[in-house]
């Protein structure tokens, strides 16, 4: 790997670290661009999976403070993604890597729709806010858990744009409080990556000198994203996140 390979890894990691907390989808940004440097698609996957834990860690942390007095519930929502992150990384390790290559353009398709998406999330759940007197946050019912649980599956395999999917369940079935919604987000997310890396570290696959160095930039990112991620220009980002999906898709399936 050369210093110019490193530089633009850590960069990727920076802007995948505002992006998880502002959008979800930072693995649209660091992904590709592993891919881009000829890294094989598990190899990628895995270290980039490890490589996002301290933005997930950081981007929890930031929203603290609007899940006061709510985190029995956010635990028992954490330990299912928890155990669906685990499920994931293991369908991911147990299945033929061929397998990944291929399904891999399908999933950044997939991805990208999510991402292009999710202003239309957040504006229900807005509207969804504004038609109650009173914000209200819910307790948890069967299909709430059974969405994290899979969405955790989807965050352990892959995981770009899980966040997309977990604002949408926890938006419409749990609270009305936007920003309660993503900071449970954040934390859901976050234990997934966790709970999915652990396991990869544990089998010995993770390329550490990529893990490191998205790391590095994810932490910075996810630092920076916690504190002004309300003042970005989502809507710029996202077009990103989008146009880099496509491309990096139709890339793989002309090759």
């Amino acid at each position: 790997m050369t210093l110019l390979d490193g530089f633009i890894i850590v960069s990727a990691g920076v802007a995948a670290g505002i992006i998880n907390v502002v959008a979800g989808a930072g693995t649209l940004i660091t992904f590709p661009v592993l891919l881009a440097l000829g890294i094989p698609p598990v190899t990628a996957n895995v270290s980039n999976t490890v490589g996002l834990v301290p933005a997930s860690i950081s981007g929890a942390y930031g929203y603290r403070r609007e899940l006061r007095g709510q985190w029995p519930s956010v635990i028992r929502m954490a330990t299912l993604s928890g155990v669906g992150g685990l499920a994931g990384g293991a369908a991911l390790l147990l299945l033929p890597a061929d397998n990944f290559s291929v399904i891999v353009p399908f999933l950044l398709l997939i991805a990208a729709v999510l991402a292009a998406i999710q202003p239309r999330v957040a504006a229900f759940v807005r509207r969804r806010s504004a038609e109650e007197a009173v914000q209200a946050t819910r307790p948890l019912t069967f299909g709430l858990i059974l969405g994290v649980f899979l969405t955790g599956i989807y965050g352990g395999y892959f995981g770009a744009a899980q966040g997309v999917v977990l604002l949408a369940l926890l938006g419409i079935l749990w609270s009305t409080d936007l920003n309660r919604a993503n900071g449970a987000k954040n934390v859901l997310a976050g234990v997934a990556n966790v709970i999915s890396a652990v396991l990869f570290i544990a089998m010995g696959i993770v390329d550490w000198q990529i893990a490191i160095l998205v790391g590095v930039g994810s932490a910075i990112g996810g630092w920076i994203g916690s504190r002004i991620g309300r003042k970005l220009p989502a809507s710029i980002l996202r077009a990103i996140l989008v146009v880099v999906a496509v491309v990096a898709a139709i890339v793989l399936f002309l090759t």
